[in-house]
């Protein structure tokens, strides 16, 4: 991987996004992941040069309720349109047979960040997730004087990431009624749902 400190990159928690976009649209419709990025970029005017997405896929029951029959299906969808996703390297982890617990993703995430950031494969990292336990990475990127910027969606925020970061709030909605009692407020960008979301 050749070396250029001009390049942005995009460093996603696959797993921690995908859990929100089910959330907020159920089991019927999905996020479709190459236009959700595409609208990204047009709202705040750059281009990623590389994205890097980490996830695991969920254990297959040996006799699946129809609810998880539905969220499998989803999921698959849901990843489907991730792989699609041009400039993208996708990291898979794996579930524990034991907790069902996922294993490998987030340290392999945060690994990534500074490594990447230590070789100066980035000049600008942004960070896709509203999981605080990556704040300590992010800190040592910022210590290398690489700039470092957070995206979540609505219902995902890392609340703590706005004392130390620009935050990027993605939003399908009107507003986010959590971010009324806060002082130092993210910038919201507000995306048209219809435009990326798919039908199962």
């Amino acid at each position: 991987m050749a070396k250029n400190t001009n390049y942005i990159y995009l460093f996603i928690d696959g797993s921690n996004l995908y859990a929100g976009q089910y959330e907020l649209f159920g089991p019927n419709k999905y996020l479709n992941f190459s236009k959700f990025i595409k609208q990204i970029e047009k709202n705040l005017k750059i281009n990623f040069d590389r994205i890097y997405f980490y996830a695991s896929y969920s254990p297959q029951p040996k006799k699946p309720t129809r609810k998880q029959k539905f969220y499998l299906k989803n999921e698959a969808l849901f990843y489907k349109s991730v792989r699609q996703t041009e400039n993208l390297v996708f990291f898979k982890g794996y579930r524990s047979k034991i907790s069902g617990k996922e294993k490998e993703v987030d340290v392999k995430l945060a690994v990534d960040i500074v490594d990447f950031a230590h070789r100066n494969y980035y000049q600008h990292g942004y960070l896709l997730s509203g999981d605080a336990d990556f704040m300590e990475a992010l800190h040592a990127v910022r210590r290398l004087r690489i700039k470092v910027s957070v995206v979540c969606i609505e219902n995902k925020l890392m609340i703590k990431s706005l004392l130390f970061y620009p935050m990027y709030a993605i939003t399908f909605t009107k507003g986010i009624r959590k971010l009324k009692k806060i002082r130092n407020l993210p910038i919201i960008v507000r995306l048209n749902k219809k435009e990326v979301i798919e039908f199962v």
